[in-house]
């Protein structure tokens, strides 16, 4: 069974507020002492409350900056709440940011064992599914080369190849990937289906309103890190465009941090993954 449970869930990251300090002022107050730039909350999502069972495809929309991405990486356990509970059960796959971390002094097939690991495969799992993985991926000779002398497609290739190998019960998808040139997309495009459908429980973030019609049975739309509203598909899209209005501007941003440097969210709340049986 696939779950997905957010309890009051609340995530506040710290960053420090950056100001011009003048040449007088620096010399004065001397080299080392500690910075006195503020420290400044950014809160990223605000008392959320989620519950999610099989059967679930839930799209996300929201404008930039609304919380959309920073949702899937708590889901994800790459950030632990703040405030409040989160429970998953089920293996998740998660798909975004998925050429990030590599081995870049690593082959590809080294690589291929290092991020499928990662992603819950056990080593007698993996064997069964390398070469399946290396067919896939259309690097052949490329995978014996350090992957530091990939292209950045080649890389995305690779990296799409292995995190959609696994069999998730959770997947996490950050719009609908586009991997490498035309003809692998067009198998890219398939195996993202596959995927979907093969999946318990699906959580995806797409700015493509039509995809998410067609393919969600359920959507929630965020604003500003807060859940404004759940349910039907199109009546949540209906709600959402309406906020943004006839200028098909969006109201102001504030929230999603994913391409922000911040430090640890300020506290720990309890966080629960539990694997399916």
């Amino acid at each position: 069974m696939a779950k997905i449970e957010l309890n009051d869930v609340s995530l506040t990251f710290t960053i420090r507020q950056q100001r011009k300090v003048p040449l007088k002022e620096y010399l004065v107050k001397g080299l080392f002492r500690e910075s006195r730039n503020p420290r400044i909350p950014i809160h990223a999502l605000n008392h959320l409350n989620l519950t999610a069972h099989d059967g679930d495809r839930i799209g996300v929309v929201g404008h930039n900056g609304a919380g959309k991405s920073t949702l899937l990486k708590l889901l994800a356990g790459v950030y632990p709440p703040t405030k409040g509970t989160r429970v998953v059960e089920g293996r998740i796959c998660s798909l975004f940011d998925i050429a990030l971390g590599f081995e870049m002094d690593a082959n590809g097939w080294e690589n291929i064992r290092y991020r499928g690991y990662l992603l819950g495969e056990t080593p007698k799992s993996l064997e069964k599914k390398i070469d399946g993985i290396a067919a896939f991926s259309e690097l052949g000779a490329f995978l014996d080369v350090p992957v530091r002398y990939y292209s950045s497609g080649m890389l995305v290739r690779l990296a799409f190849s292995i995190s959609t190998a696994v069999s998730p019960e959770v997947l996490l998808v950050d719009e609908v990937l586009g991997a490498g040139d035309l003809a692998f997309q067009v198998k890219a495009r398939e195996r993202m289906r596959e995927l979907m459908a093969a999946a318990r429980l699906m959580v995806l973030v797409t700015h493509d309103i039509g995809t998410l019609e067609q393919i969600c049975n359920r959507a929630i739309w965020l604003q500003h890190g807060a859940l404004m509203a759940d349910g039907e598909p199109r009546e949540v899209v209906a709600k959402y465009k309406r906020s943004v209005g006839p200028s098909g501007a969006a109201h102001p941003v504030g929230g999603d941090l994913s391409d922000t440097d911040e430090d640890e969210p300020a506290a720990r709340a309890t966080t629960e993954i539990r694997a399916a049986a």
